[in-house]
């Protein structure tokens, strides 16, 4: 197998993030041949194999970490022919590079085994997530779509959320004091707590006595998820994953229509800030 093709299959199942450049166009005089690919890691550092060396190196490494932190694949132009204006190493010829970021699936840490935990297990990985289910109730037969089933994790040791990672705690007033301890001494970056107001402010309460800051604190979403008035296990699920896609996407939390009557108002006073500064100049 390719070595790269390997190191590929080793940071997909590390879940570590990386891209690949992959030499898409050349012309005149460059080292690096069409198809040439390399291998970039999160922090920008070459892993392996090559796209050109020196600058060519350097920018592409720098596209690639920036492609990362987006998500987004781009395409680049290298020229190697202008020490001004291009990658400062003259010899003859240019080319293009493609970056594509490589990102694993977020997960969403799952705490319980009741019908919500159940619903945004199967709902959760129809969006793509990684469902980690840890709950001593839980197991495969009820959470089929699960990536990954815990149940016999007493003190949610196991519990060790990434940055880009979700946590639900769905218990049942169960454990789950217990394992929002863990939660919040992670870095991920949502934190959900599926419980009555009453059971709420009672582990709220007890995070403080545990010696959390009020700014530790507010991380927690209790009450969690969107208000669309749930009813039923279903939608109460549905809540919680439309807030994990609104954090997950930055998005406005607006109805579509609202948003788009917005967006037209601010252009239409845009465009008559433009006119009356047009008609300013043109009289002064």
């Amino acid at each position: 197998m390719n070595p790269i093709f390997s190191l590929v299959e080793e940071l997909q199942q590390r879940r570590e993030p990386f891209a690949i450049a992959t030499v898409v166009e050349t012309y005149g005089s460059v080292s690096a041949k069409t198809g040439s690919k390399a291998v970039i890691d999160q922090n920008g550092l070459l892993l392996a194999g090559w796209v050109g060396g020196g600058c060519a190196e350097s920018t592409a490494c720098q596209e690639a970490y920036d492609a990362i932190q987006s998500g987004d694949s781009t395409i680049i132009d290298l020229d190697l022919d202008d020490e001004v204006l291009g990658t400062g190493m003259p010899c003859g010829g240019g080319m293009r590079v493609y970056i594509e970021p490589v990102l694993p699936s977020p997960s969403i840490w799952l705490m319980g085994h009741g019908r919500v935990a159940e619903v945004i297990c199967e709902m959760g990985a129809l969006l793509g997530y990684d469902l980690i289910v840890n709950d001593l109730g839980a197991d495969a037969e009820r959470f089929p779509k699960a990536h990954r089933v815990i149940s016999d994790d007493l003190d949610y040791a196991e519990l060790n959320p990434k940055a880009s990672d979700y946590v639900v705690i769905a218990t049942q007033a169960k454990g789950d004091h217990e394992s929002m301890l863990r939660a919040l001494a992670s870095d991920a970056q949502y934190i959900a707590l599926i419980a009555s107001r009453k059971r709420s402010r009672l582990v709220m309460e007890f995070l403080h006595r545990e010696g959390f800051t009020e700014e530790e604190i507010k991380r927690v979403m209790a009450p969690s998820g969107m208000d669309l008035n749930p009813r039923t296990p279903e939608e109460i699920a549905l809540c919680i994953l439309s807030e994990i896609t609104l954090v997950r996407r930055q998005g406005s939390g607006l109805r579509m229509k609202q948003k788009f009557a917005l967006e037209e108002a601010q252009k239409a006073e845009r465009d008559n800030l433009s006119k009356f500064e047009s008609k300013a100049r043109e009289a002064g």
